[in-house]
């Protein structure tokens, strides 16, 4: 059970380390809008680049932190039934919704997404647009990453609630 402990922390550093990194990009995120909206309507100009960052920016940003999302618990869901349950019930549901949703999904978005991001790499695929963002391919990365950023922080989810849901971690309790 030690090392199941010692995956689950390193997982949960991995994300929170890449969650602190996309929160500085939110920062940048809203000074490249700021600067879009100035140009825009106190210059009266517009550039095809800013508005494909910001684009790109916020992609990167729901893409990339969706793992540190679901390690603060943060993703919708219903919990009209779900708030109700213990807390050893809620890891059940937990752990189960893990195997039966959030790793298929996981592994389908991989699975579809990394021939997608090969093919866009190979022709180096960049902006249509005249001025637009060269290597678009780098955002399609993102996808993949992602999603296995969120497929490993599942997998430290699903410990954790079966930890929690065999009575052998408290749900108050962290990994450690």
């Amino acid at each position: 059970m030690k090392w199941l402990l010692s995956l689950v922390r390193l997982i949960d550093a991995i994300n929170e380390g890449v969650g602190r990194f996309v929160s500085w990009i939110t920062a940048l995120l809203v000074l490249v809008i700021f600067n879009d909206v100035v140009m825009r309507y106190v210059f009266n100009k517009s550039f095809v680049f800013t508005q494909e960052l910001e684009w790109h920016l916020f992609a990167f940003i729901f893409l990339v932190g969706a793992g540190y999302t679901l390690l603060h618990n943060g993703h919708v869901r219903v919990d009209i039934v779900y708030a109700r349950l213990s807390p050893r019930t809620q890891a059940w549901v937990d752990a189960i919704c893990c195997l039966l949703f959030l790793f298929p999904g996981c592994w389908l978005v991989l699975t579809t997404t990394i021939p997608f991001v090969e093919n866009s790499f190979n022709m180096m695929e960049g902006s249509p647009d005249p001025g637009g963002i060269p290597y678009r391919w780098v955002l399609k990365a993102c996808i993949p990453f992602g999603y296995l950023l969120m497929t490993i922080q599942g997998v430290s989810l699903f410990i954790k609630s079966l930890l929690v849901a065999l009575g052998l971690m408290s749900p108050t309790e962290e990994a450690r």
